[in-house]
């Protein structure tokens, strides 16, 4: 794809917004070995949006990123983008330790076809508002549309709404994932920003920030119950209380994992109960044992009881 063809691309995924809607950060199968499945994985993505997602999000956390070699990352977005059937549909991490190899990795999506890119913040040190503006106007270069990813717990690098405001004026971000857990932020942003678009960043908020106006879940459990996470979305997002608030007390004993440190092993143990491929993590991460694997294998098989799927 030559550079002009690159930025009409860029310009025609902006204007139809691929990073709405459910975008779910997609675990990754690993076989017994901890080589990846890639058979599995297309089987996944296709079975995500079969089932009323409208998207994926390869190479986050969920997809245990910083385990994979260069050339299993960017195969993870090939196959991602070949089983989606449309790029637009794909809007993988970016994450790194350098804003020039974040831009890289934002340049191979591009190259690839995807709509759109997620990037967190400087993450090898905590960064001030300066080094933040200036490694999200490095990846912005790639010309794909960026969404920020606030996690301040793990970055220590905290996208105010005051920092989104100005990094939305700078151009170079928009949309924010947001993870802080404060449904707060999102009425201060939409003062601030108004054009930004807010996507729930954590699942165990996703009713609050719904209802508060985001326009998009990039989420974790519809990696094991996609149909039940689908309906929950549209029915908040529509202020469907109705539909929503019954089902979001039945999904919550598994959303709050998402939430939590163990939220890849936990994720992957409820694909594994509800008959989808998610395999072992690779280390550090290990599996869940004792009372945490006892209290996902519970919630799991009680919603999978109830007919959530």
């Amino acid at each position: 794809m030559t550079s002009a063809q690159t930025a009409v691309s860029a310009r025609s995924s902006a204007a139809r917004q691929p990073w709405r809607g459910i975008m779910v950060a997609t675990a990754l199968p690993l076989r017994e070995d901890l080589s990846v499945d890639y058979d599995a994985y297309a089987d996944h993505v296709r079975w995500l949006i079969d089932n009323g997602c409208d998207g994926v999000v390869p190479n986050g956390s969920l997809g245990e990123y910083q385990t994979l070699t260069d050339e299993e990352r960017t195969r993870v977005v090939q196959v991602a983008v070949e089983a989606a059937g449309d790029g637009d549909r794909v809007m993988p991490g970016v994450a790194a330790y350098g804003s020039a190899e974040s831009r890289r990795w934002a340049e191979q999506a591009a190259e690839a076809g995807c709509g759109s890119v997620l990037l967190l913040p400087p993450n090898a040190y905590r960064a001030d508002e300066v080094a933040v503006r200036a490694h999200y106007a490095e990846v912005a270069r790639a010309e794909l549309p960026v969404v920020a990813y606030n996690n301040p717990y793990d970055t220590k690098v905290d996208l105010t709404p005051a920092l989104l405001a100005q990094l939305h004026r700078d151009g170079s971000i928009v949309a924010v994932k947001e993870f802080s857990g404060d449904v707060r932020r999102a009425y201060e942003l939409a003062e601030l920003a108004p054009e930004l678009d807010l996507l729930i960043g954590a699942d165990d908020v996703l009713l609050e920030l719904a209802l508060a106006g985001a326009v998009g879940w990039v989420a974790g459990y519809p990696n094991a119950l996609p149909a039940a996470s689908a309906t929950l979305y549209r029915a908040a997002v529509a202020g469907d209380l109705e539909t929503a608030l019954p089902l979001y007390k039945s999904l919550h004993p598994l959303l709050r994992w998402d939430s939590k440190t163990e939220f890849v092993q936990a994720i992957k143990l409820s694909m594994d109960i509800a008959g989808r491929p998610g395999g072992p993590v690779r280390p550090p991460r290990a599996r869940l044992v004792g009372d945490q694997e006892s209290a996902v294998r519970a919630a799991t098989e009680k919603a999978l009881a109830e007919g959530l799927r």
